[in-house]
C-alpha cells in the first residue's frame, strides 16, 4: 500500500465526471457531497468542488478544472473528526491526519505544506469544507462506516500502534486534561471513539480505568475500618 495523499483525474464522461473506482476489487461510492472545499496542509483552500467517498477512498474532484483532484485510501487516514472550533480552524470542516512515507534520513518534509509546490506525499493533515456545515454529522458517518471497512491489515499495528483512532468532536470527552487546547469539542456522556472495527475498545479502556479507580478506593475504604478496628 502507498501511504499518503495523491493527485487523482480519473473521471467518468465528459465535463466534470465522477470518479472512476476500482470496480474489479469491489469498491463502491458510498456518498457524494457538493461544494466541499479542500486544505492541504498549512494551504490556503482549494475551490470549491465535490467530494466523494468510497469503500476504498477519500476522493475529492474541482468542480473548475476537471485535471485537478486528490485521493486518500482509508487505511492513510490515521485520525478523522469533526472540527467546529473557530480557534482551531475558521470553518467547520472534517479534519484527518494522514500517514505518510518518511524518507531514509527520517525527515518528512512537513515544510513542504507551506511551499508553492507542493508535495502531496508530505501533506500530512487534510481538512474537508463544507459549505453546509449541517452536512458535517453525516459526513462523519460515512467516514466511520469506510473506515471499519478497511481495518489495519497487520496484526503487529494493533499490538504497539494506537495511531489508528477515529473520534468525533461530538464524542471526545475531557480526557486530556484541563487546560490543554483542542480541536474538538467534548461530551462526556458518549463513547470516545474506535479503532479500525474495534467499536468498543476506547469505551472499554475508559471504563476499565473508572472502575479500577472504584476499586482502590474501595481498599481504602476497607483499610482504614480495619485501621479504626483495631484502636
Amino acid at each position: 500500500m502507498v501511504l499518503g495523499l495523491r493527485q487523482f483525474s480519473q473521471r467518468t464522461g465528459d465535463g466534470a465526471g465522477e470518479p472512476i473506482l476500482d470496480a474489479d476489487n469491489g469498491e463502491e461510492l458510498m456518498h457524494v457531497q457538493p461544494g466541499v472545499a479542500i486544505v492541504l496542509g498549512g494551504r490556503t483552500p482549494e475551490a470549491r468542488g465535490t467530494l466523494y467517498i468510497s469503500t476504498h477512498q477519500v476522493i475529492w474532484l474541482s468542480d473548475v478544472d476537471r485535471n485537478k483532484g486528490y485521493a486518500v485510501d482509508f487505511l492513510s487516514i490515521s485520525l478523522h473528526a469533526v472540527s467546529r472550533d473557530p480557534e482551531a480552524y475558521p470553518s467547520p470542516c472534517i479534519y484527518a491526519q494522514i500517514e505518510i512515507e518518511v524518507d531514509e534520513e527520517g525527515a518528512d518534509g512537513s515544510d513542504s505544506e507551506h511551499d508553492e509546490t507542493l508535495d502531496l506525499s508530505k501533506v500530512k493533515e487534510m481538512r474537508l469544507v463544507p459549505s453546509d456545515p449541517n452536512q458535517l454529522d453525516t459526513l462523519f458517518e460515512v467516514f466511520c462506516e469506510c473506515a471499519e471497512l478497511n481495518p489495519e491489515p497487520s496484526e503487529e499495528e494493533g499490538e504497539g500502534g494506537g495511531h489508528d483512532w477515529i473520534f468525533s468532536a461530538d464524542l471526545m470527552g475531557h480526557e486530556a486534561g484541563e487546560g490543554e487546547d483542542s480541536d474538538w469539542h467534548s461530551n462526556p456522556t458518549t463513547s470516545i471513539g474506535y479503532s479500525n472495527g474495534e467499536h468498543e475498545l476506547a469505551q472499554n479502556v475508559l471504563e476499565l480505568q473508572i472502575h479500577d479507580q472504584r476499586f482502590e478506593d474501595a481498599e481504602e475504604m476497607e483499610h482504614r475500618e480495619s485501621n479504626s478496628g483495631h484502636h
